[in-house]
């Protein structure tokens, strides 16, 4: 499909006209966009690739019926800024997070965004290094710092720790002073303890509950019966935080039993938690993973890899050199 006409500038995007598998991702010739007031547009040099995207891709989720670009991981240069806008100029380079989850569209050559969506990209990372940040780093933050409130000293439960949340929030919560588990296959032990965890469990052979006992803070990547089961960790007065919100009826009261707390949450963009990541980023406190890279016009080849489930970090999309 093409959304084109004879005179506007145009760029190439990802999009999809139907719900469904990896290869109902194509790339298309569309208008392409202009700033609005308080917004500025984004030469986008690489964005990340997330659960949330192929999740998006096959059944609509927060976006319903496409045809629409995925993406919301945004790493470029400045091209032009809209009405208002005062904090940047053409030519800076930024990364940050679309507004999710209504904000999508940065499997693109450009993307509008909000101007606070944004920071300066720290010089010291690359573009796909700062396209595969925003969205793990931000829901990490949030849950770890916003909700929760990790402190020095307490004990933080991260499953999935290899995964694209999972290895930043290690980092984040070691970051905060506290004392870090997390979950893995054993293949990937090694890597989780290079991030800092002070202990890592397999939790392909080993029973979680039975081995992280006494815990302030579990960040719940998985929901379901994991969600459930993760409370039983927890110290009266602990909390629990999932990052998948919906169906959080029977954890609520399961919390309440236990003495302890629940709470689930969607990321939101945050200029302020952007900065705080940039300078955990500055201060050689945070790294990110990138696992593998995709041209945009692979975006297919990309969610098939993510559907995996054996990524460790992240995948990124590269738009230009």
């Amino acid at each position: 499909m093409t959304n084109t006409t004879d005179t506007a500038p145009t760029m190439k995007a990802v999009s999809q006209e139907t719900l469904g598998e990896p290869d109902v991702l194509t790339e298309i010739v569309t208008e392409r966009p202009e700033p609005g007031i308080g917004q500025i547009l984004v030469a986008v040099h690489a964005a990340g690739v997330n659960p949330t995207d192929w999740k998006h891709r096959r059944f609509g989720a927060f976006l319903g019926e496409p045809p629409f670009t995925l993406g919301w991981d945004v790493s470029g240069v400045v091209e032009a800024v809209g009405l208002g806008v005062a904090l940047f100029q053409p030519g800076d380079e930024v990364f940050g997070m679309l507004p999710y989850p209504y904000g999508a569209g940065s499997h693109a050559e450009y993307v509008t965004g909000p101007a606070r969506a944004f920071v300066p990209k720290p010089a010291a990372l690359s573009h796909v290094e700062a396209g595969a940040i925003p969205l793990v780093a931000l829901t990490a933050w949030q849950a770890l710092v916003d909700i929760a409130q990790v402190r020095p000293g307490q004990r933080v439960l991260v499953p999935a720790a290899a995964g694209g949340v999972g290895h930043v929030a290690v980092q984040i919560a070691k970051a905060r002073g506290a004392y870090v588990i997390g979950t893995a296959s054993a293949a990937k032990h090694d890597f989780v303890r290079s991030l800092g965890a002070d202990e890592v469990i397999d939790y392909r052979t080993q029973d979680v509950v039975k081995e992280a006992r006494d815990i302030d803070v579990v960040l719940d990547p998985l929901g379901g019966e994991d969600r459930l089961r993760a409370l039983e960790v927890l110290r009266p007065g602990g909390i629990l935080v999932s990052i998948l919100p919906g169906g959080f009826g029977d954890v609520t009261a399961r919390a309440a039993e236990l003495g302890v707390r629940a709470q689930d949450m969607l990321v939101e963009h945050d200029q302020a938690g952007m900065t705080a990541i940039a300078s955990l980023v500055e201060s050689g406190q945070l790294r990110v993973h990138v696992s593998g890279t995709h041209p945009l016009a692979d975006a297919a080849k990309a969610h098939a890899e993510g559907e995996t489930g054996r990524v460790t970090g992240k995948l990124v999309l590269t738009v230009r050199p």
